[in-house]
């Protein structure tokens, strides 16, 4: 059986709102308020994700990170030339993580993390211009974390531990852009994978130059992800030898690209706190989105992505305003790892500005209130797809995109 690379399959759900190609940026609330960064950053278990060397650095015995996100996204599609245009249908996809960690001893710690980086559900309208090539897709993906953290001294630490990710994804699309039955019903394709799950790595390191000034670096791995004996099933499809589509078995085969964050983080004025991180997402791996199926009578799907290397710049502040009140703000440029002549619909990003802002309310020794939230803005585009063939002839999908997103977000710190 041939493998279908399904990386279409998750970008639609996490691209619209989030960092590039199809990268989730929601991993915590503390983070997310100070433009996403916090890989040199101690200040909760979140640290986690981020940054595991730092979590020997928490003064906490224990450490309980927990919270989630209401993504609200609009993509708005038009094409001047034909009078086309389209409006995502989406429903609030929440995001969520929980992050714990235990301080063994001085030198030593232990922490775990449920996080999920991909997870929503973006609807196009019916039989919209595009539908050919997207129509809506849903994705359920969780990663779970466990994570070591020991420290050489009081300069330097490392951390890292094993990643385990499953979920499932459902996606569908028209045949292509003419064919319908008898009752004019558009003939479409609906995939489904689930039990889809793999294993990768994270590596991390904290450094201490004084007491103010820290630096920390985080190399998350490559993660391939295969599903086996997922289903295509066909719909609508008018019975006639020139249209063998009949329900049949899939393989899948998704990588989730590696990539790198190194930052600093400075203390400054007793109660202030600058943060910088730069992250480089290595897409390069996304060649191309190859649908084959079990059955030889249908014909294969070809269709180049060609992503190229793309980086996040972030800044965060932070003011301890008060005894009760922390203050946080931040923002990050988000650069898209589409390239000119591949702009799919199922990635209608560009580069992107992202604002944000939140704060953390100390109800107490223990417990703490975390609430972020982010606007992202994405650059308006003119942009087309030029790999799209029928009948062995290109037919380019070109239009304007508008894309912006909001996102709210709640977490409970609690410490011991």
């Amino acid at each position: 059986m041939k493998k279908v690379l399904l990386i279409a399959v998750f970008a639609l759900a996490s691209a619209v709102t989030y960092a590039g190609g199809y990268r989730v940026s929601l991993q915590g609330n503390k983070a997310l308020a100070m433009g996403h960064t916090g890989v040199a950053i101690v200040n909760s278990s979140e640290l986690v994700f981020f940054n595991p060397a730092g979590l020997v650095y928490l003064d906490d015995k224990f450490n309980i990170s927990a919270g989630a996100s209401g993504v609200f996204s609009n993509i708005a599609y038009q094409d001047t030339e034909s009078g086309a245009n389209a409006r995502t249908d989406s429903p609030v996809g929440t995001p969520l993580y929980l992050y714990a960690s235990y301080k063994a001893t001085d030198w030593l710690a232990f922490g775990l993390g449920v996080y999920t980086p991909y997870g929503s559900e973006v609807k196009y309208e019916d039989d919209w211009a595009g539908s050919h090539l997207v129509n809506n897709i849903d994705l359920k993906a969780i990663y779970i974390q466990p994570t070591v953290s020991f420290k050489v001294n009081d300069v330097i630490s490392f951390g890292g531990g094993p990643i385990y990710v499953t979920g499932s994804v459902n996606f569908n699309r028209n045949l292509n852009r003419t064919l319908t039955d008898l009752d004019g019903n558009r003939a479409n394709v609906t995939v489904d994978a689930t039990g889809v799950s793999n294993w990768g790595w994270v590596a991390s390191t904290m450094v201490n130059l004084t007491e103010d000034l820290h630096i920390g670096a985080t190399y998350r791995s490559e993660i391939i992800l295969d599903a086996e004996d997922g289903d295509a099933t066909f719909e609508n499809v008018p019975n006639s030898p020139l249209t063998p589509f009949e329900d049949t078995k899939i393989n899948a085969s998704l990588p989730l690209p590696a990539e790198m964050t190194v930052g600093m983080s400075y203390d400054f004025c007793e109660k202030w706190t600058f943060a910088f991180d730069f992250n480089r997402t290595f897409w390069d791996v996304y060649k191309s989105l190859d649908i084959d199926f079990a059955n030889p009578d249908i014909p294969d799907s070809k269709n180049a992505r060609n992503y190229k290397n793309a980086s996040i710049y972030r800044f965060g502040m932070q003011y301890d305003a008060t005894k009760m009140f922390t203050l946080r703000a931040g923002y990050y440029f988000d650069e898209s790892p589409v390239q000119s002549g591949y702009f799919a619909p199922e990635t209608p990003r560009n580069d992107s500005s992202n604002f944000t802002a939140g704060l953390t309310v100390n109800l107490g020794e223990h417990l703490q209130i975390d609430a972020s939230f982010l606007y992202s803005y994405f650059k308006e585009i003119d942009a087309s797809y030029n790999y799209y063939f029928e009948n062995g002839q290109s037919v380019p999908f070109k239009g304007t995109y508008k894309t912006n997103a909001f996102v709210p977000g709640l977490g409970l710190t609690y410490k011991l």
